[in-house]
């Protein structure tokens, strides 16, 4: 659920972002493995992680609102 809101929101900003489906590819979910996350979404934008959806900061880091 939370994945797709990002999306949508990432999307609807004119965002270009990569989509790693940490179920469908061992690499992704290794690199999850150790930012230390279980969960998703996680969105890493220039060093800084995002969990979940947080559209206030994902607005914040990326200069959009």
């Amino acid at each position: 659920m939370f994945c797709h809101q990002t999306q949508e929101f990432l999307a609807e900003k004119g965002i270009e972002f990569e989509i790693r489906d940490v179920t469908k590819d061992p690499q992704a979910l290794h690199e999850l493995k150790k930012l230390g996350y279980a969960t998703t979404p996680v969105t890493v934008i220039d060093g800084e992680i995002v969990i979940g959806f947080d559209q206030s900061k994902l607005e914040r880091l990326l200069g959009v609102g």
